[in-house]
């Protein structure tokens, strides 16, 4: 009997301090947030290489500079005889541009150039797609919606005269419909021949920029300094409004946790673009279909010139179809990456769903994109306060009896479609039953109108593709799977790689020539798991042929015809004199780079290369040199010789441009 009583009571005691233990725990949880808790790096990357698998020999080698391109540049900057605008000048122009990020971004370029051209001062831009979106923020609309207005008027005010709102006398110039049109093909002769004088008649014309600009890239040997107008537009004065700026550097802050590197991957997998190029048969079933549907829009519309049917295998081995995510992921492990390498897919729109993310995801566990990366508060914050939405249309009640065999009959004796449709329904259709890009497909042959929440996502995915672009510009790698848009245009990536070069040429950005992958992964489609040595060296060594954008400028130049800025070279940049350049660098390859570059930097940018190379040993210590952000990029617009002093961080320090170079050589 003692003896039961004894058990009993070490099985109270028991219980006492599992409870005790218990309640400890959720007090501790309830109290403490993470930020309070502190853990040393240090010993989370001891843990992390205990963890990790082994790594290829090559590891250390693909997060680093390209050294072929070390002693280059970018120089943007107006040279000698370049005159500030005039306050009396022919007029205002003033311009609705259309279409997604990139188009904007590239028309927004444009449309200074012409200002210039034509001594005009310049109306902030209006964007359709902010302008036409429903229910966001009443906060920030228009230009603001996504970049910053004041910046942009400071940055430009020695090349054109910017204002935000036009004149109250020429309040009705968007009334009178501008009867030319302008294209992305459009000559500066065409404007100072057409637009001119009718600028000058009516002290303003209001016009519209339709795909992706109103001036050709291409421009006279005497525009130079147009061209560089045009990467100092692009890649200082466009900058994001401080809200998506500071949410954008957040998420690059998170992908470099604990100091390690990360790619970033866009796959060009958008509905658009893939129609436009014929890849139809690339998908399955639904996408497919969906594709072929877009496709057969267009060559009504007289988008596209070809058939309807065409041969999506051959369009992929000429290089005019996306790399699929499983390809990019195979080719990445012959770069030898890692299964862990961190990778962020970026873009709003990724056609196929997670489905064909997963091969992708089966080779690299740590994939990220926005939603990973950031709470719905952040998103929220960015976004402002919205307007509600009214609640959706309710869905129409079943047929009647006599109305369903009707149907029933109608459809037994429908034509050929595309895929024959089920039956009509006897029941009610719910409301989550409607929901989804696919849910239309199962009851008609018609793709519906977009709803009020998909013209809400239409400024939405403004913000997303920015805060894309600031973690693609800043990454440590870049690898596009497509450059091309819905009109055969370079298309988001083209922007990014443009931007990487300019700020960092010396940076790994892949630029794959996909003709050329496709023969290799077709020659070891059977063979691809794991692929053979040869092969692998094959693969390894394309890309890496692919880093060096002048070697293979033959290659960019075609994207170049359609878009500077995809390829700004060799107009915005400089070389470093052969003093300036380190030991280290001499041997590298300059004799490309002196054949197609002959502009020595000034003495300033070789100031900051000798800084450059007195800290190589202090990087090898292990001190930690800060790479300056977008926003925090020198603004060499304003000077001819020497650096402007600009504000730079987001605390309001002003530093000098010489002191921000000094910190992005450092890196280089």
């Amino acid at each position: 009997m003692a003896l039961k009583t004894k058990f009993k009571w070490i099985a109270l005691i028991g219980f006492s301090l599992s409870a005790l233990s218990l309640a400890t725990h959720f007090l501790i949880a309830r109290f403490f947030t993470a930020s309070q808790v502190e853990v040393s790096a240090q010993e989370i990357q001891t843990i992390l290489r205990w963890t990790a698998t082994s790594e290829d020999s090559n590891y250390g080698k693909v997060w680093s500079k390209v050294k072929t391109l070390q002693n280059i540049r970018p120089y943007s900057a107006p040279r000698k005889g370049y005159p500030t605008p005039t306050r009396s000048n022919n007029g205002f122009l003033v311009a609705l541009i259309e279409g997604d990020f990139h188009e904007i971004r590239s028309s927004i370029c444009d449309f200074v150039l012409i200002a210039r051209l034509l001594n005009v001062t310049l109306v902030i831009p209006e964007l359709l797609e902010v302008s036409s979106a429903t229910g966001i923020s009443s906060t920030y609309r228009g230009f603001n919606y996504i970049y910053d207005e004041m910046h942009f008027i400071m940055t430009l005010k020695r090349d054109v005269s910017v204002v935000k709102s036009l004149p109250k006398k020429h309040s009705g110039i968007r009334k009178q419909k501008m009867s030319i049109k302008s294209s992305p093909a459009s000559t500066p002769s065409f404007y100072m021949k057409t637009f001119l004088p009718i600028l000058k008649e009516r002290g303003a014309v209001y016009f519209v920029i339709s795909g992706g600009g109103c001036l050709q890239s291409k421009l006279p040997e005497q525009m130079v300094d147009y061209q560089r107008l045009r990467c100092r537009v692009a890649f200082e004065a466009l900058r994001f409004r401080k809200e998506v700026q500071e949410l954008g550097f957040r998420m690059v802050q998170r992908l470099q946790a604990l100091g390690q590197p990360y790619l970033a991957y866009h796959p060009g997998l958008e509905r658009d673009s893939l129609a436009f190029h014929g890849c139809a048969e690339r998908f399955q079933d639904l996408h497919t279909e969906l594709i072929q549907y877009t496709r057969a829009l267009m060559i009504k519309e007289g988008l596209v010139k070809a058939n309807l049917s065409i041969d999506s295998e051959l369009q992929w081995k000429n290089g005019s179809c996306p790399l699929l995510p499983e390809e990019v992921g195979v080719l990445l492990r012959a770069l030898g990456h890692v299964p862990h390498t961190r990778i962020y897919i970026s873009g709003s729109e990724i056609f196929g769903g997670q489905r064909v993310l997963i091969p992708l995801r089966a080779m690299f566990h740590n994939l990220e994109d926005r939603t990973t990366l950031t709470t719905e508060e952040e998103m929220a914050a960015i976004f402002g306060p919205e307007e509600a939405l009214p609640p959706p249309m309710p869905p129409p009640p079943p047929p009647s009896p006599d109305e369903l065999k009707k149907l029933l009959a109608t459809w037994e004796v429908a034509g050929p479609r595309p895929r024959p449709l089920p039956p009509p329904p006897s029941r009610n259709i719910y409301a989550h039953e409607f929901e989804g890009w696919w849910s239309w497909l199962t009851v008609s042959n018609i793709e519906p109108q977009p709803s009020l929440a998909e013209f809400r996502l239409k400024g939405r995915k403004l913000l997303w593709a920015a805060l894309d672009y600031i973690i693609c510009v800043e990454a440590t790698a870049f690898f596009p799977g497509f450059d091309r848009d819905r009109n055969g245009r370079p298309n988001f990536a083209s922007l990014v790689m443009g931007h990487r070069a300019y700020l960092s040429p010396s940076s790994r950005t892949y630029h794959p020539n996909r003709r050329s992958l496709a023969k290799l992964l077709a020659n070891a489609e059977e063979n691809l798991y794991p692929p053979s040595m040869p092969w692998t060296m094959s693969a390894r060594k394309e890309l890496k042929a692919s880093l060096d954008f002048i070697a293979t400028g033959k290659f960019l130049f075609e994207s170049k015809e359609s878009s500077f800025l995809s390829h700004p070279f060799p107009e915005c940049y400089c070389q470093l004199s052969t003093k300036a350049q380190s030991k280290r660098h001499a041997t590298a390859k300059r004799s490309t780079v002196s054949q197609v570059l002959n502009e020595i930097c000034p003495r300033w940018i070789e100031n900051d290369v000798r800084f450059q190379i007195d800290s190589e040993t202090d990087e090898d210590d292990g001190l930690d040199i800060l790479v300056p952000d977008i926003s925090q990029r020198p603004n060499n617009s304003s000077t001819l010789e020497e650096p402007l002093v600009v504000e730079i961080d987001r605390a309001g320090k002003e530093e000098s441009q010489s002191d921000i170079e000094d910190e992005g050589d450092a890196n280089d």
